[in-house]
């Protein structure tokens, strides 16, 4: 790659993975926070990741209809934008401590999210060689995982003081906010080749051509379910381990989930790309995703030592996840890469309804509420095996 055009775009879109893994992962923090501090309930509280989750059902297609028009780049300074603007709202929010100010706020993240897992995901895909395609946006993807370290990491020692009480959220979302703007800068002065993955498909510009692309349909779907199942695993992980483990402290839980379960995250995206250099990525998919089904059924049954182990290594399992079905999903599309991205995105709203589940499920005992990303996994098996018995 260094020797080639795409080295530095690859270098620039992969800090934006960072960006947006640490504003999925602070929302972890946020959900034992307001349930405290605001006096809700566990379902409630899941609102928090519904009004992001929603924004990228909202805004999916519109993101992809403006990088259509306007291109990839445009398209990041946008969602940097909108990412920005979301988190200095933090600010006001937090002046009258508002729930609903607070969502509205996180709902405008959720937006400007949208916009840019929309022009990155699949950019990088086409960043180089078709056959390296899953293995290249699971490399960017780890660092994603490294956003997901700090989230929890910053959120949990700027919000969870050592003394039990709450700090400001809006002080961690002021930070992020100035950072994002900085970076949205930076996009705004460089020049990225624009990918025309219209001159290498052909002449088939019929949109229904897409819906005819049954591993592209069934890729939406297994979409939906695994953010459903790591959205749901990572908003209810403080929750699960100060219940399991009454001496542990949601500031210490916190931090557990960063370096812990987030820390196993990353590796997993790191070791994905290398195993991928020798198994095929939907037969590692398939690995990964009835792993992650036997940790869910040991998390389920509450032993307090052995439960703990296997929450850790579903991080390891789900890291893979979502870069490898997307690759696989949109792999074939060409001329409708960016709707079927746009598409592909908006089943990140998976995001939204299973977390809400989860609380009702959880209220009195948060193992009951994991039953859902265990179903979610078994679909992304089901997905695995179809690709596999299809591209055979």
């Amino acid at each position: 790659m260094t020797r080639n055009k795409y080295f530095i775009p690859l270098v620039l879109l992969t800090s934006l993975f960072f960006l947006w893994g640490f504003a999925h992962s602070i929302l972890d923090v946020l959900n034992k926070h307001f349930q405290e501090v605001l006096v809700i309930s566990k379902a409630n509280s899941a609102l928090i990741q519904a009004v992001v989750y929603g924004g990228y059902f909202l805004m999916a297609l519109p993101a992809g209809f403006f990088i259509k028009r306007f291109g990839y780049r445009m398209g990041v300074v946008f969602g940097l934008l909108l990412y920005g603007i979301g988190a200095l709202l933090f600010i006001p929010a937090e002046k009258v401590m508002s729930f609903s100010f607070f969502l509205f706020s996180l709902f405008v993240i959720g937006c400007g999210l949208t916009f840019l897992e929309t022009a990155a995901n699949p950019y990088v895909t086409e960043l180089g060689e078709k056959d390296g395609a899953a293995r290249r946006l699971n490399l960017a993807q780890s660092f994603n995982g490294l956003g997901w370290i700090f989230g929890p990491l910053v959120g949990g020692l700027l919000i969870f003081q050592a003394d039990g009480s709450h700090g400001s959220a809006a002080f961690p979302y002021t930070l992020i906010g100035i950072v994002v703007l900085m970076v949205a800068m930076v996009f705004m002065k460089v020049r990225l080749p624009e990918i025309r993955t219209e001159e290498k498909a052909g002449r088939d510009k019929n949109p229904a051509s897409m819906w005819m692309n049954r591993i592209f349909v069934f890729g939406v779907i297994a979409q939906f379910f695994y953010v459903g199942a790591q959205t749901g695993i990572n908003s209810f992980f403080i929750n699960y381990v100060t219940e399991i483990n009454p001496g542990i402290g949601p500031r210490t839980a916190s931090l557990i989930l960063s370096f812990g379960g987030m820390g196993l995250f990353m590796s997993g995206r790191f070791l994905g790309s290398w195993l991928m250099g020798y198994i095929k990525p939907a037969r590692l998919l398939g690995i990964a995703a009835a792993g992650a089904a036997l940790c869910m059924t040991v998390v389920i049954a509450a032993i307090p030592t052995v439960s703990m182990i296997a929450l850790f290594m579903t991080y390891l399992f789900e890291s893979i996840m979502f870069p490898t079905i997307f690759a696989l999903s949109i792999a074939g599309l060409g001329v409708h890469t960016k709707q079927g991205s746009s598409l592909l995105i908006m089943a990140i709203v998976g995001g939204a309804v299973a977390p809400y589940l989860m609380g009702l499920l959880g209220e009195t005992n948060m193992a009951a509420g994991f039953v859902i990303p265990l179903v979610c996994f078994l679909v992304v098996l089901a997905f695995s095996r179809f690709v596999r018995k299809s591209l055979t």
